[in-house]
């Protein structure tokens, strides 16, 4: 994805990667284009929100918790929670955006996620007569806030927005909280997919190691950014105690295509033969949802340990 090495293994899982899978590429809060060769950069207000795109899933999910679905007219296919939104017709998948598919839709404004892509479909849509705003993304507690602050400043809610930024603080800091206590911190390889027998894992800036860190784990990858494809040696040297995947999500690796691999059944968590599968969209989403997944990951790895 955005400054992935390697891009075609990924590309072909493209149907299922979520927004939340590429590394965060810049700190830019918006890009507001108006006319042709006139595009004003730093706004973030739509002037006529009534007919909304919305590109990634989080967006699209914010947009809904804020009670402004009413102005969306299109959705990407990574948006698929809430379910009513599968009833907005698809422009494509974030990452693959064709500018007619999106401006087919006769959007008054853009409401794009970082990382949607390719570059040169959303270079023309921010050239284009259509207002475009660019949602930056950080997997973090603090990146979930900004989010929803830029979404609904965007719709020009800005209260609502400000109340929902409260309630979903209050409830990720409870989330993090429940692992506090715990000592012994489990391993965690995040595997994306299997590819000619290597295992293509998360390490840092991405979604999962996100996920990871807010659920009192840690990402036994390290010593590099984004999605790569790791030798069978770096394998075992992680040492995992976890294996965490995405379910629903192909082309689907079996427990058994899994732990026949030598590098992980070398491992501790090879030995276990106990692989946690959690919804990607769910898992990776970093949007409203998130306190929940942290929670659920959390149980998962530690069980009981977990405080209430």
């Amino acid at each position: 994805m955005v400054s992935f090495p390697g891009l075609a293994p990924i590309v072909r899982l493209a149907p299922i990667l979520r927004s939340a899978m590429g590394p965060a590429i810049g700190l830019s809060l918006a890009f507001f284009a108006l006319q042709p060769g006139n595009a004003t950069e730093g706004a973030t207000v739509f002037a006529d929100a009534s007919k909304i795109a919305a590109i990634g899933g989080s967006i699209t999910e914010i947009v809904y918790a804020l009670g402004e679905e009413k102005h969306l007219v299109a959705r990407d296919s990574t948006s698929r929670y809430p379910k009513a939104a599968l009833d907005l017709p698809d422009v494509g998948y974030m990452r693959q955006l064709s500018p007619e598919g999106v401006l087919s839709v006769n959007p008054t404004g853009i409401l794009a996620l970082q990382g949607s892509g390719p570059k040169e479909a959303v270079d023309v849509l921010k050239k284009a007569s259509i207002p475009f705003i660019e949602v930056p993304e950080h997997y973090s507690h603090e990146g979930i806030l900004e989010k929803v602050r830029i979404v609904g400043k965007a719709l020009g809610v800005d209260a609502r927005a400000e109340a929902l930024a409260r309630e979903l603080d209050a409830k990720l800091t409870a989330a993090e909280q429940q692992t506090a206590s715990i000592k012994a911190r489990k391993r965690i390889l995040f595997v994306l997919s299997i590819q000619g027998g290597k295992i293509l894992a998360a390490g840092s800036e991405t979604a999962a190691d996100g996920m990871v860190k807010l659920a009192g784990g840690i990402n036994a990858v390290d010593g590099f950014s984004g999605y790569k494809q790791m030798s069978d040696e770096a394998v075992i040297t992680a040492r995992p105690d976890v294996i965490l995947m995405m379910s629903n999500a192909g082309p689907p690796v079996s427990d058994d295509e899994l732990f026949s691999n030598p590098a992980v059944a070398s491992t501790p968590a090879g030995a276990a033969r106990k692989p946690i599968r959690i919804d990607g969209g769910y898992l990776l989403g970093f949007g409203p949802r998130t306190a929940d997944a942290i929670h659920d990951l959390a149980v998962a790895l530690y069980g009981a340990q977990v405080a209430d």
